[in-house]
């Protein structure tokens, strides 16, 4: 069950948007076209436990074989508006213009996040979320070739693992998601995980300094921060460099393709 709260703020701002997940909501739209955005607090939430990610052997074959390139923070934006793209199953999006923006503008103060599969040159799969804190949380994910989304989640995953996150919410359990260990718990025990998690000082970058994980600058309008501004909520232990005005496409750093050996190397040393 979902709790459906009174309409957002006309404006979503980084702040805004960074004090509602660290009390545990989101936001939502109806619809792609919809003007209005609502506030979401799941009844029961869908969590990925770290320390217990299952991978199913046959994508750890496909990762294995590297058949995707696989990125981080390259193309935010492009992936957010796949993620936003009509599927068999889901013909309207809960990702509206209002919320394409906000959160262009979170990754570009280095709050949120995407991963990136590519094929040839091609963006074929992905997903993002928001970081704060040790808490990762999961918005969607789309996929334009078999198991491209699967396999950035494992990277996802391995990711979190290695920069000391501990909670990695995926917003609600379905099937898709159960196969990787997603449990269902109730809000208040979500919460409790939530306010532990945020205490914590975590890097989702700290995988990047091993060997084939080193980063490359690539011009990049929706790339995750630079050194400049940033955003700090007093009493929220909550802060990361980044941001800074300008026309918004500046050099930034951003991750090299990273190998799926590394990437199974890794799940199965911090297991």
């Amino acid at each position: 069950m979902t709790g459906m709260h009174a309409p957002a703020s006309p404006s979503l701002t980084p702040e805004l948007l960074i004090r509602a997940y660290s009390a545990g909501i989101f936001p939502m739209a109806e619809h792609g076209d919809a003007a209005e955005v609502y506030w979401v607090e799941p009844r029961w939430r869908g969590v990925i436990p770290l320390e217990n990610f299952h991978l199913p052997r046959s994508l750890a074959k496909v990762v294995r074989q590297d058949r995707f390139q696989v990125t981080a923070d390259t193309c935010f934006r492009d992936v957010m508006t796949a993620c936003a793209e009509p599927k068999p199953g889901r013909e309207e999006t809960w990702i509206n213009n209002d919320i394409l923006d906000a959160y262009t503008a979170l990754h570009q103060l280095g709050f949120a996040h995407s991963i990136e599969c590519w094929h040839d040159g091609t963006l074929v799969g992905g997903l993002y979320g928001v970081a704060l804190g040790g808490a990762f949380f999961g918005e969607s994910m789309f996929s334009r070739a078999t198991d491209a989304s699967k396999v950035a989640l494992v990277h996802l995953v391995s990711r979190l693992r290695q920069g000391g996150y501990q909670l990695l919410d995926t917003q609600f359990w379905t099937e898709h998601l159960s196969q990787f260990g997603t449990e269902e718990i109730p809000q208040a025990t979500y919460v409790r995980r939530l306010r532990q998690a945020l205490t914590v000082s975590a890097d989702f970058r700290a995988i990047e300094a091993y060997p084939l994980g080193g980063g490359v600058a690539v011009a990049d309008g929706a790339a995750a921060g630079s050194a400049g501004g940033g955003v700090s909520l007093a009493g929220e232990g909550i802060s990361a460099a980044g941001g800074g005005g300008g026309d918004g496409a500046r050099q930034t750093e951003v991750s090299a393709p990273i190998s799926g050996k590394l990437i199974l190397q890794l799940l199965k040393e911090t297991s």
